[in-house]
């Protein structure tokens, strides 16, 4: 299924969806669940988050070389777990309020259970994310990984690493969408760059770390 920007696809889609479906044709799990917060709702939440979430400036180790992103970032758990991606580790920090209440509305309407949270916020469409999957060791296996949207609209793209087929759908503010089963195994995704958007979007993304056994030295 191919869901376009077209805003009348849309809104039939989710007039007709009584049950969040399966997007992709094969090899993974993507649930779209349309807009779980109403508007104001969504928009309260956007606003606390700005202010409330320790921002900062994503870090990233390139060919040795440390680069810093205009997007930013914060990483909450209900531990200080440490999560590495792009060769940096992150401590986690404890839950805000606003986290919290968000993490007991998505378990409540996927029926998962989280640990941790990543956010993004992108100042506009010209910051974005390149393809990829979320496949660090950190994570539990074939986990869910619930992804939660706030504030600007934006497009959101999965691509299939053998097929190459591409599917397109519009996150909307208070919009989740849930990965789970292999699709990180056999799907990249990205949120591709736009000159259109100027307002910010800021992504939660709720995902489950496996803590490590420790080894006793034997």
């Amino acid at each position: 299924m191919i869901i376009t920007k077209d805003e009348k696809v849309m809104d039939l889609f989710e007039t007709i969806l009584a049950e969040p479906i399966n997007i992709l044709p094969s090899d993974g799990e993507v649930h779209y669940h349309g807009e779980i917060l109403k508007y104001q709702e969504s928009d309260y939440y956007y606003n606390s988050l700005l202010n409330e979430v320790e921002w900062r400036c994503d870090q990233a180790i390139i060919f040795g070389k440390k680069i810093k992103t205009k997007r930013k970032v914060a990483w909450y758990a209900e531990q200080a777990f440490e999560y590495t991606y792009s060769n940096v580790t992150k401590r986690a920090l404890p839950w805000t309020p606003s986290i919290l209440a968000l993490k007991a509305k998505v378990e409540q309407h996927t029926g998962e259970s989280f640990n941790s949270c990543l956010l993004n916020l992108y100042h506009t469409g010209e910051e974005a994310m390149a393809w990829h999957s979320d496949g660090e060791a950190d994570l539990k296996k074939n986990g869910a990984i619930a992804s939660l949207s706030l504030g600007a609209t934006r497009k959101f793209a999965f691509k299939h690493k053998q097929s190459k087929q591409v599917i397109d759908l519009l996150l909307k503010p208070g919009s989740l969408l849930v990965m789970k089963g292999v699709t990180q195994q056999y799907w990249l995704h990205r949120l591709p760059p736009t000159k259109k958007i100027h307002q910010a979007r800021i992504n939660l993304t709720f995902r489950t770390i496996e803590t490590k056994p420790r080894g006793n030295g034997s």
